[in-house]
């Protein structure tokens, strides 16, 4: 799904698209699992129906919370569905069963691009996030899919430390432990040996003396808690990891810009759900939500247990979003 660690929410992106044609209807998509959730049907409605897509992990599930619940007070009559992975709900959307989908820029970017071209396909994503939603345009357009602008909310590869070890050593970003000249090992899926987002690029970009990789995977418990401990010194999560601050740790900044830019934006089926009205709606939100906004929203979901529904809704009306 992402280019590398997102598999600590879109794991599920690997799995093959075998029952697509099965899976997905042209009346609308009826087996796909369907979550009206609070924008379900039952709101305004003036302006038709509105089906918003949702991957199957926390934070796609609030963002489409989110969507749904601007739309329906935009006047839309919103419908959730959720599926697994982008595999099968990317074609959706570009079928109309699905309207509109919270995305993340770069991965969709290099998802389209590997669709498009192949999988040695040039990467087109960078840590630049004009350039990489520009490149996204141009390859969503062909598909019928509208790109709706990008905002500061990002939820891309980070690292963190422990506090501890953050404060022993003054560490406050990737370049602070690359000059601190300590030798470390990463808490990460193993694959991080080889990937360019991860330890070779922490060596090339940063200078950091990477030891090895702890194959504990990607922002799993097990993986921070070998931090904690001291086992290993770093670990493989992301930007809007909610339970940092239960194992007392830290992210160092990415300063030198490693990370593509998985800014968050908003895409839509062009037929079905280019209206201005719609677009406009949604930049209200976009404009508003940071990544913060996004660890609190995720935290509250899976630490405080609160439904993703009452989680939007609380943020939206605290953010002066919904007018009704």
């Amino acid at each position: 799904m992402k280019h590398f660690a997102q598999g600590i929410r879109r794991a599920a992106a690997t799995v093959a698209v075998v029952g697509l044609a099965a899976g997905l209807t042209a009346c609308g998509g009826k087996s796909l699992e369907e979550d009206k959730g609070s924008g379900g049907e039952g709101g305004a409605g003036k302006k038709g129906p509105l089906v918003v897509g949702s991957a199957g992990f926390t934070e796609s599930k609030v963002l489409a919370e989110l969507y749904a619940q601007v739309l329906k007070d935009a006047g839309y009559n919103t419908s959730i569905k959720t599926v697994e992975n982008r595999e099968l709900y990317e074609p959706s959307l570009e079928k109309g069963d699905i309207d509109v989908v919270p995305e993340y820029a770069a991965t969709l970017a290099e998802f389209l691009n590997t669709e498009k071209n192949g999988p040695k396909a040039k990467p087109v994503a960078s840590s630049d996030v004009e350039d990489t939603v520009a490149a996204l345009e141009k390859l969503a357009e062909p598909r019928g899919l509208k790109v709706l602008p990008a905002g500061a909310a990002v939820d891309q590869n980070a690292f963190a430390v422990s506090k501890e070890y953050a404060r022993k050593n003054n560490l406050k970003t990737l370049s602070d432990l690359g000059r601190a000249k300590l030798k470390v090992k990463i808490a990460a899926g193993d694959e991080c040996e080889v990937r360019p987002f991860c330890a070779p690029g922490l060596k090339k970009t940063y200078g950091i003396d990477v030891t090895g990789v702890d194959p504990k995977g990607v922002g799993t418990p097990q993986a921070k808690q070998a931090v904690k401990d001291g086992e290993d010194q770093l670990v493989l999560t992301t930007t809007t990891d909610a339970t940092l601050e239960n194992f007392d740790l830290v992210l160092l900044k990415d300063d030198k810009k490693l990370q593509n830019a998985d800014n968050i934006l908003p895409v839509v089926n062009a037929e079905e759900a280019g209206d201005k009205a719609i677009a406009d709606a949604l930049a209200k939100l976009t404009e508003t939500l940071t990544t913060q906004d996004l660890v609190e929203l995720n935290r509250k979901v899976d630490a405080e247990r609160v439904k993703e529904a009452d989680a939007a809704k609380e943020y939206l009306e605290a953010k002066g979003l919904l007018n009704k």
